[in-house]
């Protein structure tokens, strides 16, 4: 790109670290982390009961905690829209 054409995407180009990126998402969707974390601490769990599932077949548990991993993510990202359409439709100044 040549220094005397104008930017297309200029809020892009001035974010160049993945961190500061990453935050700026975070902060405009906050339920994604939350159900990228949910998901991660289901999984967790999941994997620390698998030693101790006693009797139950592997793939039980397995459905089991793949259900509540999915569960987690879309209650979250269902909450996430909620959130968001409520500060869109209720939370905005009459125009």
């Amino acid at each position: 790109m040549s220094s005397g054409q104008e930017s297309v995407f200029p809020e892009y180009e001035t974010d160049t670290s993945q961190t500061s990126k990453l935050l700026r998402k975070f902060k405009e969707t906050p339920f994604v982390p939350i159900g990228m974390a949910g998901f991660a601490v289901v999984v967790g769990y999941g994997l620390y009961k698998l030693k101790h599932r006693g009797e139950m077949k592997m793939s039980l548990h397995l459905i089991h905690m793949r259900v509540a991993a999915q569960g987690f993510v879309v209650g979250a990202l269902t909450c996430g829209v909620l959130y968001s359409m409520f500060r869109e439709h209720v939370l905005k100044p009459k125009e």
